[in-house]
């Protein structure tokens, strides 16, 4: 098995961007021009590699080489983007490595894009990108054309070397489950488990009892072999089930509006733990967005829209606007869900005034509806 934090220090330490790997401090893929610059890089580097895998590195600054982070991403629909945009597309994987260095919510991404001996293009315009074009590496700076393109392999040794070199071993996983319980607070339960006599997996949660079920909140889940997280919720309900070859995680929200709540399930994620070395992950989407009256929703919108104003125009909150402050992002979502008009809109004005908050619970909340609602958007 590869240790992926191992491989991304070998790919920062190799070489600045070259043809088979690019680092991005941040990618945004909710907007056209954020999709097109990623399926730029994707397309480039698969041309480039059509022997070897090639890499994506991202929360990395590009002139000092400092590694800032991201926050956890866990779109399993990344591959969807790439299908639907490019012909032949190549087959890529989005994972989050921990690094110890960065707080509990960054990791950096890594995306692999696994070789492709077929020469890939746009088959669908995007953005200021037409329809055909290929794009392709020299160096660091990807290139383009509409014409023919040949396939080169320039790179598979270089790459098979790296890969090498970043091979886990029995000192590796140690140190990576020592460094998991250590990280974590005993609160938090910190425990591991080895399935199938190969995969070392380490999680860690709160524990809350609610009736005769229990759930974990703020929940780490790491596969210590190849030093990949595999899940990461900051506030959300999650409950655990496993056996001797799989793991199962069902995460649920908690969704309020005046005196109505409950927990709904939103996503069940399943991890298969082969006995060829092979990691299989399987999710289903299980969220049913609740349904409020209309007069009550509006009234809930109308009160996170005064709200918003005074933060804009930095005007002193009453006490009670101070505690829906607490579940204005959670207020916007569940307006969006049930169809409000602009509400979606309004939830993303409220990020840099969130953020700018002493208190950051708001804000994390804010980053959940959003997660949440991008499953919702990627799954309808």
């Amino acid at each position: 098995m590869i240790n992926k934090r191992l491989l991304v220090k070998n790919l920062l330490a190799h070489n600045d961007e070259n043809s088979f790997y690019d680092k991005k401090q941040k990618i945004s893929l909710d907007n056209k021009e954020g999709k097109a610059k990623f399926l730029k890089i994707v397309c480039a580097l698969s041309n480039s590699n059509p022997e070897n895998n090639s890499y994506i590195v991202i929360g990395v600054e590009d002139q000092s080489n400092s590694i800032d982070g991201v926050d956890f991403f866990d779109d399993s629909k990344i591959q969807n983007l790439i299908n639907a945009y490019l012909q032949n597309p190549p087959k890529i994987q989005y994972e989050n490595i921990p690094f110890p260095t960065l707080p509990r919510h960054k990791v950096i991404g890594l995306v692999t894009i696994h070789p492709n001996k077929f020469v890939t293009s746009l088959k669908k315009g995007i953005w200021k990108y037409v329809k055909g074009r290929i794009f392709f590496r020299r160096g660091s700076n990807s290139m383009s054309t509409l014409g023919k393109f040949e396939l080169k392999s320039t790179n598979k040794e270089i790459v098979e070397s790296l890969e090498k070199n970043a091979s886990n071993n029995i000192e590796m996983t140690l140190d990576g489950v020592f460094e998991f319980m250590k990280q974590h607070k005993s609160e938090y339960h910190p425990t591991y488990k080895v399935f199938n006599e190969q995969f070392v997996l380490c999680w860690a949660g709160k524990k809350k009892k609610i009736g005769d079920k229990i759930f974990y909140s703020r929940v780490d889940i790491e596969l210590i072999n190849e030093q990949v997280r595999l899940f990461y919720s900051a506030l959300d309900e999650v409950k655990i089930e496993f056996n001797h070859t799989s793991f199962r995680i069902t995460e649920y929200v908690f969704l309020k509006i005046k005196e109505h709540f409950d927990y709904y399930p939103l996503e069940k994620t399943v991890f298969n733990f082969k006995e060829n070395g092979k990691l299989d992950i399987a999710t289903e989407f299980l969220f049913e967005p609740p349904k409020f009256e209309k007069s009550i929703l509006f009234h809930v919108f109308n009160n996170c829209n005064t709200i918003l104003e005074k933060l804009k125009k930095n005007i002193q909150l009453s006490e009670i606007e101070e505690v829906d402050l607490q579940e204005l992002p959670t207020n916007y979502m569940i307006c969006a869900l049930n169809d409000i008009p602009n509400a979606y809109s309004k939830l993303l004005e409220t990020k840099e005034y969130l953020k700018n908050l002493d208190d950051k619970t708001t804000y994390i909340k804010y980053k959940e509806a959003v997660r949440v609602l991008r499953k919702v958007n990627h799954n309808q």
